[in-house]
């Protein structure tokens, strides 16, 4: 969130004595440095280390591959991948000490593919092959390391608008090489905009679903690895997407 956005503003109104609000770019390796500063510099105990970490930060993209730039993959990745690999390293030592819980927030993208969305279900796709190597590694410290993959959020977070996608759509047709946009042509690429548009107020509105989850995962005595915040039919399609053959999975819903 902004230094001074909505979401800022909104915390700091609560003036809660248990709640520090804090600016944080997990692209930059300084500003992860002083958050681990300030978080030692806050904990009661700081000897004891920190019970949980959530890793909520991201951003989302489209286009398909021909058009998506390798400028535009790398700054997903950025946010969404290295971000999260940065921010859990940096305060990893201070969770291993309190034998705590990882909480990594990716997506039902980051275990199947979608057209259009490469860029973002390659970050996703590696934050959960991180997590999955890091809960490996974490179970002699006794740490749990947990995912949490929501299905179609963004009517209720917003993450892709109107403009947004706009913005993106201009800036993909401008990229794309001549050939590229000869053979792709401009009515096909106006549909794939015009349906990108119809996103914009669709999924969950309610985000008690990942909120729970995400509450479940820091508190249980025995929570789950992963958690699926979906409605039914994307729980039915993640399933027939990770399990049945690929084939299969993509005659019912890609062609």
């Amino acid at each position: 969130m902004g230094e001074n956005g909505h979401g800022t503003r909104e915390l700091e109104s609560m003036k809660s004595d248990r709640m520090k609000v804090l600016q944080l770019n997990v692209c930059s390796d300084q500003e992860v440095a002083q958050a681990v500063e300030f978080v030692k510099n806050n904990l009661k105990e700081p000897e004891k280390g920190l019970w949980g970490l959530v890793n909520n930060a991201g951003v989302s993209a489209f286009g398909e591959v021909e058009f998506t730039s390798i400028d535009k993959y790398k700054e997903v990745a950025d946010v969404n991948l290295w971000g999260t690999v940065r921010v859990t390293k940096a305060f990893l030592p201070l969770v291993r000490r309190a034998k705590g819980r990882v909480v990594n927030i990716t997506s039902m993208l980051g275990r199947m593919a979608s057209p259009s969305r490469s860029s973002y279900c390659i970050s996703k796709f590696g934050v959960a092959a991180f997590s999955d190597c890091l809960r490996q590694e974490m179970y002699r410290w006794g740490v749990r390391v947990i995912l949490i993959e929501p299905s179609n959020f963004v009517a209720a977070t917003g993450i892709l608008t109107r403009e947004s996608i706009e913005a993106q759509a201009e800036e993909l047709w401008r990229g794309a090489s001549k050939t590229v946009r000869e053979d792709y042509g401009k009515p096909y690429f106006t549909r794939q905009i015009t349906l990108m548009k119809t996103f914009i107020n669709s999924g969950l509105k309610d985000m008690s679903l990942v909120l729970n989850d995400i509450t479940d995962a820091l508190t249980s005595k025995y929570p789950y690895t992963r958690y699926n915040p979906m409605e039914a039919h994307w729980r039915v399609r993640l399933h027939v997407m990770t399990h049945l053959p690929t084939a299969l999975a993509d005659w019912l819903y890609i062609y």
